[in-house]
């Protein structure tokens, strides 16, 4: 992708698509009705679909803060925005099936379809990483607060990946091991820590946008977002001691 325009309008396009489907599957599970918890679940594609489009969303808007290459840039959105169009094609595609999307070994199909879903997971976390990585070895442009909006949003991230890895992990574990109905189970205790630590990337940069449309001097915009950086700590900490503690 040559053009940084082209990839930031093909980002934001995929990304309300991929909300505009969750929103979808929201109005699907109102009719059709079905449990919300569990493996099988019209949650999935709706949780999935919001989340990845907001993400992608995100990414193509705080990315642009980051000192890195135009054309680095693009190529690595696109890839990160065609990377999210399946891990959310591949959940859904499942929930249609009536069959879980993750950990399922049940047949040489589902097999595939998990295991694309966690090559996919892998080329996200090597993507945000980067991308972090980026933010840390060159202070972010913006307005006052940004640079610690960035990074303490990248730094949360970083927390949200591992806890999705440490999921994935556990659950393979227990596929492997003949105990399949249990590894459907066994993420719950990291969903906390995993959702909250999700967002931060979103909600600590659009603070620091949000305040710099004040008339605030910049000292009091950076007490904030330091403040709100600290208090999203605070969450993502007791998340992780939850699941700590329900392991």
């Amino acid at each position: 992708m040559k053009n940084p325009r082209a990839a930031e309008r093909l980002c934001h396009a995929t990304g309300l698509i991929l909300v505009l489907s969750g929103l979808v599957h929201l109005v699907v599970f109102a009719f059709d009705g079905g449990p919300w918890d569990g493996p099988i679940s019209w949650r999935k594609p709706v949780t999935f679909g919001l989340s990845f489009g907001v993400t992608l969303l995100t990414l193509t808007w705080v990315t642009s803060y980051l000192r890195v290459g135009a054309r680095t840039r693009a190529v690595l959105l696109v890839v990160f925005a065609a990377d999210c169009v399946v891990e959310v094609g591949g959940i859904t595609l499942q929930a249609w099936r009536r069959v879980p999307s993750h950990l399922n070994m049940e047949t040489p199909f589902d097999t595939a379809v998990s295991m694309t879903l966690a090559v996919g997971g892998g080329v996200l976390v090597v993507l945000l990483t980067v991308f972090a990585v980026a933010s840390f070895r060159h202070r972010p442009a913006g307005p006052a607060g940004m640079a610690l909006a960035v990074r303490s949003g990248f730094a949360f991230l970083l927390v949200a990946l591992a806890s999705g890895a440490a999921m994935i992990a556990r659950g393979v574990v227990l596929t492997r091991t003949g105990h399949q109905e249990a590894a459907y189970h066994s993420t719950a205790p990291f969903k906390p820590l995993h959702g909250v630590s999700l967002h931060a990337v979103l909600v600590l940069p659009l603070l620091a946008w949000l305040s710099a449309r004040t008339s605030w001097n910049e000292r009091t915009r950076w007490r904030i977002v330091a403040t709100a950086a600290g208090c999203y700590g605070v969450a993502v900490a007791g998340a992780a001691v939850w699941a700590a503690l329900t392991y």
